[in-house]
Parts: structure tokens; C-alpha cells; sequence
């Protein structure tokens, strides 16, 4: 609960009762935002089994984000109790996780090998930047996150009143019952009216579909060998319920392929009647090759890639597309499918079919 304390029109104090069924803290340090957002949804879920406030770990890029600056908190609040890792900083560590109170927790099948939560890129930094010099002491754990009831009962709150970690307690893709919550991430005022800026400025508040490609030398790589694997990444979010197999077209789709699927969704499913395209990529837009395929076939399209610095605005923009294709493999086209199968939005993946 947030108690507030007002002397005249200045505001004094904002402070924080302390929870005695313990916290949640984390380092939400893995990869960008696409990983990291999967890892905040099953942190959500660890959090509220072990019944313990979850410190809410800003995002990171070259710096700490604070969750606000993306999302609403007060969404976040009707899950669970919450507490921004800068408040908790501010208000509850100081008096009740103090300097020399603090223990890391990693994954480690070695008891006494040490937890050093703070070694290495991003880690040090992120830690750092929200006042944690060191921890004292480490645990070593090899409890699945999902064995609540053992982490309840080997880790109780009043020996062990903040659980924080190295990474976050979830696990990567994000596992199927956790990907709702998703539904208590929604933009900030600040993104969305960006976003919808954007999406009036270059068309003119008019339907688009919003595509997704994974196009980059580091993907052509990461798919090289994907024939081996049963799962790769974010490959459950296609390939649930199915008995398909994965193959590199999913992963890494030829330019052909890529167009094939475009046609077949503006002109066999949307009979023509979208034309703004929105393309988001972090390397090839394929503006001409997509303009030259569809002036061939009589339709004319408004091709658009704003490339924003911030890569959430185009995740943004791509969750108000009347219709999205993306990769089946990428974390970054799961925000987009999640928010589609919440919403009932229709989606697609490039060189797969439903």
C-alpha cells in the first residue's frame, strides 16, 4: 500500500508498507526487448504463486528503462502486488534490504561454486544503476521455478525476504499458461500516442497490415541449423497443436516466399481492400522488391518502414495492424501474435500455414 503524506501543497514523503510475504527481484538482462518481455510474463507468474510482491525490473537497452516509460503500471497492479525496482530501491531497501542483507540467487548445479549476480554485460550495469553496489552472500538453486511449493518451502519468506536474481525466474520461450498475461501490458499513454501519430501520418488513420521480417546475417545464422531442433526460441507460438516440423523457410523465408505470403493475405484474404503496408525489420525492408512484385499484379501499395529508434514503437504500431504476418521463430513477432490471439486480431507466419 502507498501511504502519502501532504504539508500544504507540497508533497513530503511517498513510502511503501513492507510486505512479509516477501519479493521478487530480478535482473531482466537476457537479450532485447522481445526475450525480456517473455521473461516478464513468467515472473509474473512466479511472483504471484510464491504470493510475494514482484519488484518490477526496468527494461534494458544500453540503460535501465523504468517499466512506466513503456507500459502502465496501474495495468500491471490488477494482476499482483507490484513495486517499480526504482521505488523499492528508494523506499522499502533502505530500511528493510539492506547492503549487507542482500543475497543473489543462480541456477548452479555446484553448492558452493558463488553467485556473482553482478558479473558481467548487462548485469553489473543494471544492478549498479538502480543502487546495488554488492550482495553480500549467494545461494546456488536448482529448483525449477515452476516447483512452487518447493520454493515456498526450501526459500520462506522470513529467512529469505527478497528472492533476487541473477536472471529472471521464468523460462524462455514463455511457457503457454503464462503468455496471458500479456494482457496486463499495455502502453503507456506516451507509446501508443506515438504510435497512433504515426499511424495517422502515414495513413491517414486508414487500415494496414503489419509485417515482421527477420532478415539480418545474425538470423541467417541463428538459422542455420534449425532442422535438428523439435522447439527453437519462439517457435512453440506456432507450432503448438501441430505436428509440423521446423524447417529453415520457417525460420529464415526466401524473399519469394516472403511475397507469396503477402499476396496471399492483401489479395485471397483481404480482396484488395487494405493497401498501407507497415514493415518492421532490423535489417532489409524489402521496400522495392515488394513494390515491383505487387505494381505487376495492379495493386498499387503505400509501403511504409519508419525504422524508429525505439524498436516498442513499431511493436506498437504492428498491435494496431488489422492483419500481422511475422516470424515464427522471433520473440519480437510473439509480442505482436500474443496480443493478437488476445484482442482475436488475425495473424499469420511467413512459410507456415495454420
Amino acid at each position: 500500500m502507498i501511504l502519502l503524506l501532504l504539508i500544504g501543497s507540497v508533497s513530503i514523503v511517498s513510502s511503501y508498507e513492507y510486505d512479509t510475504n516477501g519479493y521478487v527481484f530480478f535482473c531482466l538482462c537476457m537479450g532485447r526487448f522481445g526475450n525480456q518481455a517473455d521473461h516478464l510474463l513468467g515472473s509474473m507468474s512466479f511472483a504471484k504463486q510464491l504470493n510475494r510482491t514482484l519488484i518490477v525490473s526496468p527494461f534494458r537497452t544500453y540503460k535501465n528503462v523504468p517499466f512506466s516509460e513503456w507500459f502502465k503500471f496501474e495495468e500491471l497492479q490488477k494482476y499482483h502486488r507490484v513495486i517499480s525496482a526504482e521505488d523499492f530501491m528508494k523506499f522499502i531497501a533502505p530500511k528493510s534490504w539492506k547492503e549487507n542483507e542482500r543475497i543473489g540467487f543462480c541456477w548452479s548445479y555446484e553448492p558452493n561454486k558463488e553467485c556473482k549476480l553482478k558479473d558481467g554485460n548487462p548485469m553489473e550495469n543494471f544492478w549498479t544503476e538502480l543502487g546495488v553496489e554488492r550482495f553480500t552472500r549467494s545461494v546456488n538453486f536448482i529448483l525449477s521455478f515452476y516447483d512452487y511449493e518447493q520454493w515456498r518451502i526450501q526459500y520462506p519468506a522470513s529467512k529469505y525476504p527478497v528472492l533476487s536474481f541473477r536472471g529472471a525466474p521464468a523460462s524462455y520461450p514463455v511457457q503457454k499458461q503464462d503468455r496471458i498475461n500479456q494482457k496486463y501490458l499495455v502502453w503507456s499513454n506516451k507509446i501508443d500516442e506515438e504510435s497512433q501519430d504515426l499511424i495517422k501520418k502515414y495513413f491517414d488513420d486508414e487500415k494496414f497490415v503489419g509485417i515482421h521480417l527477420r532478415n539480418g546475417i545474425d538470423w541467417l545464422n541463428a538459422c542455420r541449423d534449425i532442422e535438428q531442433y523439435d522447439t527453437y526460441m519462439s517457435s512453440p507460438q506456432c507450432l503448438d497443436g501441430t505436428n509440423k516440423k521446423l524447417n529453415r523457410n520457417i525460420c529464415f523465408p526466401s524473399n519469394d516466399l516472403i511475397l507469396e505470403k503477402l499476396e496471399d493475405v492483401l489479395v485471397n484474404k483481404l480482396n484488395r481492400t487494405i493497401r498501407n503496408v507497415y514493415i518492421a525489420t532490423d535489417k532489409n525492408p524489402m521496400m522495392k522488391e515488394i513494390k515491383s512484385y505487387f505494381d505487376k499484379k495492379n495493386l498499387k501499395l503505400n509501403l511504409v518502414h519508419h525504422d524508429p529508434w525505439l524498436p516498442v514503437i513499431d511493436l506498437a504500431i504492428l498491435t494496431k495492424s488489422e492483419f500481422f504476418i511475422g516470424n515464427c521463430v522471433s520473440s519480437f513477432t510473439a509480442f505482436v501474435v500474443r496480443d493478437k490471439i488476445l484482442k482475436s486480431g488475425s495473424y499469420e507466419f511467413w512459410a507456415f500455414n495454420k
